[in-house]
């Protein structure tokens, strides 16, 4: 079996690397076909436009933590809220290794393009929602036995974890540091969720 990434891999993991070190619009296309040294037709042979290409980027971007937050969720010796925090704490470990770099593309593209592109805005939410949805499920079952608070929905309470996440993100960028992102996990997942 051949694991060789196919080339609409390659253009969309150089992609997801230039929207988020540089954002859309400073990305070009001749630049992302360079970089991964295929010709320009065979750009346009996969996607129709760059906006089409920044959509696909966004879903393979999140893909990733999809399944890391999978993987943690189904972790049959631990409960939910337990799940959910070593899933952030993985993330915080990571964004520490890579020198507080980039942030988040879904929270980068959408202060740049989210309400300019139709496209990429049905692209992100999406990716928002299947993402939250997840963190929901963990949040009901872990209410159901008695690990976190039931006087807040699962519901808002998932949203809290996605937005909170997104603005850390943001402050970490700019004061370089791990701080935010530690006194989103401490606040929420080990204070305000708790029962």
């Amino acid at each position: 079996m051949n694991s060789k990434p196919s080339k609409r891999t390659k253009l969309l993991d150089q992609g997801v690397y230039l929207l988020m070190n540089q954002g859309y619009h400073a990305t070009g296309i001749n630049e992302i076909v360079n970089a991964v040294q295929v010709p320009k037709g065979s750009f346009y042979s996969y996607f129709d436009s760059k906006e089409e290409f920044a959509a696909e980027s966004i879903n393979h971007y999140i893909e990733p933590f999809i399944l890391l937050l999978t993987r943690h969720l189904q972790h049959s010796q631990v409960d939910p809220l337990t799940a959910l925090k070593n899933y952030y704490a993985e993330l915080i470990v990571a964004v520490e290794k890579n020198g507080y770099k980039g942030g988040c593309l879904l929270g980068n593209l959408m202060g740049e393009i989210g309400d300019t592109s139709e496209r990429c805005n049905q692209a992100l939410k999406s990716a928002v929602e299947r993402y939250k949805a997840l963190q929901y499920k963990a949040l009901l079952q872990a209410q159901k036995e008695g690990r976190v608070r039931t006087d807040r929905s699962a519901d808002m309470m998932a949203n809290l974890l996605v937005n909170n996440w997104q603005g850390a993100l943001l402050r970490m960028k700019i004061e370089q540091s791990v701080q935010p992102l530690q006194e989103f996990y401490d606040t929420l997942l080990n204070d305000y969720f708790v029962a």
